[in-house]
C-alpha cells in the first residue's frame, strides 16, 4: 500500500466516530483482556474470576465491571441481570468480531 494510500485509510480509522470510541477504549487497562473474557463466555464475574486465577493473571472485579459497562455502552456486550445488584454481559455480533480480529492480530504478532 502506498504512503498516499495508506494516510488515507488512517484518517478514515481516526476520524470515524464508532471507530475512535472502540480505539479509546481499547486502550484502557484490561480492556482487551475483558473482550477476550467476554468472547469466551465468561461475561460473570464469577467465570471471569475463575480463569483469572486458575491462569495466574490479574483483574479486580471493578476493572471488569467499568470495562464491561464501556464495552456494552459501545455495542460489543449485551447485559442480563443476575439479581438486582449483579448483571452479566453476553457478547454482540460486533463484540464477537472485534475480538476475533483482535485474536488474529496477536496471533499473526
Amino acid at each position: 500500500m502506498g504512503n498516499i494510500e495508506t494516510e488515507e485509510k488512517t484518517k478514515r480509522i481516526l476520524k470515524n466516530p464508532k471507530l475512535a470510541a472502540i480505539k479509546t477504549v481499547l486502550e484502557k487497562d484490561h480492556a482487551i483482556d475483558c473482550l477476550l473474557l467476554l468472547y469466551m463466555d465468561k461475561g460473570r464475574w464469577k467465570d471471569a474470576k475463575e480463569f483469572i486465577t486458575e491462569n495466574k493473571l490479574t483483574l479486580s472485579d471493578g476493572t471488569f465491571r467499568s470495562r464491561m459497562i464501556e464495552i456494552e455502552n459501545l455495542g460489543l456486550a449485551q447485559s442480563g441481570r443476575i439479581d438486582p445488584l449483579k448483571k452479566y454481559y453476553r457478547k454482540t455480533e460486533l463484540g464477537e468480531k472485534v475480538a476475533e480480529h483482535l485474536l488474529e492480530l496477536f496471533d499473526n504478532l
